[in-house]
């Protein structure tokens, strides 16, 4: 079957399923995540199989640290991903739920009702712990979904899909209702986008250039997930080893992810107490630095700072280092080089926490916190789809009540219009 052939169909069978899903019970759905938790941990050996063949091809293609980091899955990262499929069954199903109620004079009661969107299409890459997440998310919230990830995990990709579509089968979860492109041919990507008529939201996880295209060809609505330039700012009233510490972490502990900090901005006051310690931890961790040029008469021997590196997402050991004058200047820094994804002010100002939770305008912004814990399993929601940097329809990480619309329901008893 051709590739077109094949995501038309696909698509079909999901639109087909989703009626039907949308209906299908709490219960169910939970008894089908937990199913497929089990299923997970008991295949796990044929899931690294095909994922050591996923490493093997990334190495030969020289692909980066992070990117195998992300791409590799160990024991504890299966368990993982089966423990947040437990996780969302855990969760309040919101699919039905009611609320907002308002009565009018004329007796009508108006209420809204929380419903699932339909068809989701998820187009991803790198990440195969995306094709556990993006089932369990959707399946609990009622939507079916269409997988595509990307080609240096197809082996892993698989490998997950058909453990998790065996214990899909046998709860009775509706045929077509989790489907997967094989395909690894780009050609798929751009069919997929044009079935508007069968799918009802995109959702791209990836890199920045993927997320462009698919935001610039798509005929169907898109979530995105930009790039994620997170910022932390030591303020002048910051307690200065708790500065170190969430900087430390919010840097070296996953760097490869969307909400580690890219850039470290640090007020003129604290800088030259600051930075030298935190310069050292930072060195020991194999974390190269680039600063501005106050930085640099500080941190000697790091490279400048280009105007190319304060809007850069290195998913690396790299930092970027400002030093600022005030609050002011290292909010309009964000609001000039950020991502709106995560910002973090360290400080024990109460008045200066404010004025940067406020001010800054982005999707999860921290006082005194790692930006590393913007995800949705640390949000709470068990799992997510991404971390969405929108206004709408979501904006954060993407759990189970951002994966439905509403409608209104209207109980009345006789009234008509005059």
């Amino acid at each position: 079957m051709s590739t077109i052939a094949d995501v038309v169909r696909v698509a079909q069978e999901a639109k087909r399923a989703s009626a039907e899903l949308a209906l299908l019970s709490t219960q169910a759905k939970r008894k089908a995540l937990l199913l497929m938790a089990k299923g997970l941990l008991k295949d796990t050996s044929s899931i690294k199989r095909a994922n050591a063949r996923d490493i093997k091809d990334a190495e030969a293609k020289g692909f980066s640290g992070a990117l195998i980091d992300r791409l590799r899955l160990t024991d504890s990262r299966i368990k993982d991903m089966a423990q947040s499929l437990k996780a969302i069954t855990s969760l309040k199903d919101p699919v039905g739920s009611i609320g907002e109620w308002r009565k009018r004079p004329n007796g009508l009661l108006i209420g809204k009702m929380r419903v699932s969107i339909g068809v989701v299409g998820i187009i991803y890459e790198s990440r195969p712990n995306v094709t556990s997440d993006s089932v369990g998310l959707c399946l609990m919230s009622g939507n079916a979904l269409i997988l595509r990830g990307g080609s240096e995990a197809i082996n892993s990709n698989l490998a997950i899909y058909s453990s998790l579509i065996k214990s899909a089968k046998a709860s009775g979860i509706p045929k077509g209702a989790i489907g997967f492109i094989k395909s690894t041919d780009r050609r798929a990507v751009g069919v997929l986008l044009k079935q508007r008529d069968l799918v009802d939201l995109i959702i791209p996880r990836g890199g920045e250039s993927l997320i462009k295209m698919v935001a610039e060809t798509s005929r169907i609505p898109v979530i995105k997930h930009y790039k994620g330039v997170c910022h932390t700012y030591v303020d002048k009233e910051a307690d200065l080893d708790m500065a170190e510490e969430i900087s430390f972490n919010a840097k070296v502990q996953r760097p490869g992810v969307c909400n580690a900090m890219e850039t470290l901005l640090v007020h003129k006051k604290v800088a030259k107490e600051f930075l030298p310690s935190v310069a050292k931890r930072l060195r020991d961790a194999q974390v190269e630095m680039r600063g501005c040029a106050r930085t640099r008469k500080i941190l000697k021997g790091i490279k400048a700072a280009t105007n190319k590196d304060w809007p850069e997402e290195y998913l690396d050991l790299i930092l970027s280092v400002k030093v600022v004058d005030s609050i002011d200047d290292a909010i309009a820094h964000i609001a000039c080089f950020g991502s709106q994804h995560s910002d973090a002010i360290i400080t024990e100002d109460r008045r200066a926490a404010d004025k940067f939770l406020r001010s800054v305008d982005s999707a999860a912004v921290y006082i005194n916190a790692s930006t590393r814990f913007t995800d949705g399993g640390q949000f709470g929601m068990g799992a997510e789809l991404g971390i969405s940097t929108d206004r709408l329809h979501a904006r954060g990480p993407m759990g189970l009540v951002e994966l439905t619309t509403y409608k209104y329901v209207v109980y009345g008893d006789g009234q008509i219009r005059k």
